[in-house]
């Protein structure tokens, strides 16, 4: 019974980790942007405790909201967030200073 309860447990908290990235859907009747996303924090220096997600939009800096660093590889990574910037399609929309996220998706280099 313990055992099962455990695994439940485990199961269950896998599933909320990775239940951000499943919710972002491209809606083809709302504009898709092509922004710089990276660590805010170590990459385009704004303020804050932690690496956060971050893109430049329309030549503004905003953290993001729907999806985070390491819903895409490792941010720590030679190649990371936290090491790098990089290509990003997103859909959403500002609120207050931040970019709440619909859609986001990375553009690999060609």
């Amino acid at each position: 019974m313990l055992l099962s309860l455990i695994t439940l447990l485990l199961f269950t908290a896998a599933n909320a980790q990775d239940s951000t990235s499943k919710k972002l859907v491209l809606n083809p009747k709302n504009p898709v942007y092509e922004v710089a996303a990276t660590c805010g924090t170590c990459m385009f220096k704004m303020e804050g405790k932690g690496c956060h997600l971050a893109i430049k939009f329309k030549g503004k800096d905003y953290f993001v909201d729907g999806t985070n660093l390491d819903d895409h590889g490792d941010a720590h990574d030679a190649e990371g967030f936290c090491n790098a910037i990089k290509k990003a399609k997103v859909q959403g929309s500002i609120v207050g200073d931040r970019f709440l996220v619909t859609y986001f998706e990375l553009v690999k280099n060609k």
